[in-house]
């Protein structure tokens, strides 16, 4: 069976989209409803081959269809929540 040919192109809009947007790994995966563990996986290009629900969910974080997700122009997004912070642990006080 032939390889992707969306794969790539695909890993890089996902991380160009998470750059865009000033986002970590984990900030994305939150947003798209997926596991941290799972979009670290997609973005390092050991899980290109994703079920149509992922695309979906990674689409909705940005404010986007599939289509547009998967299109050769960079679309315009917009997030679709709120943001989870980056800091861990317990808040001060």
């Amino acid at each position: 069976m032939p390889k992707s040919t969306t794969g790539k192109p695909l890993v890089a809009r996902l991380r160009e989209l998470r750059k865009r947007h000033s986002l970590s790994q984990e900030q994305c995966s939150e947003l798209a409803g997926i596991s941290y563990k799972y979009y670290q996986l997609i973005e390092m290009g050991r899980r290109i081959d994703m079920r149509l629900s992922t695309l979906q969910k990674l689409g909705r974080a940005y404010g986007i269809q599939v289509h547009e997700l998967l299109a050769p122009g960079m679309p315009a997004t917009r997030l679709a929540k709120h943001v989870p912070s980056k800091r861990r642990g317990r808040p001060p006080g």
